[in-house]
């Protein structure tokens, strides 16, 4: 069974930091593309960040740029995403997804395995 499993979503104000983790199992995480999206209230899901399997190479939504820096450790099972300077748009549930590579990688549908999502509030 696939787990992906998000942690480290808080309540933070402008300017500050967050470091999002997300913890895989059940699956072979080095075989996979890893990626963020998020989705505030009202809104559709948006692609955040992606890096692929050996961490060759990362893709960035224009939101996010300069901000945001997306990481993986394939012995621990874990990809992370660095947060800074996160501003009132940034609020939103964040979710972790796996992909088989990054053809596609702005598609959530193309995503296989998705976990619970973590909140990141961030007050002005």
């Amino acid at each position: 069974q696939v787990q992906l499993v998000e942690s480290g979503g808080g309540l933070v104000q402008a300017g500050g930091s967050l470091r999002l983790s997300c913890a895989a199992s059940g699956l072979l995480f080095s075989g996979y593309a890893m990626g963020w999206f998020r989705q505030a209230p009202g809104t559709e899901r948006e692609f955040v960040a992606v890096i692929t399997q050996t961490s060759q190479r990362t893709y960035y939504a224009d939101s996010v740029k300069g901000r945001f820096t997306i990481s993986r450790d394939n012995a621990k099972n874990m990809v992370y995403l660095q947060m800074n300077s996160l501003n009132t748009e940034d609020t939103a549930v964040y979710y972790c997804a796996a992909a088989p590579n990054v053809h596609a990688y702005m598609d959530d549908s193309y995503y296989e395995y998705w976990g619970k999502g973590t909140l990141v509030t961030v007050s002005s």
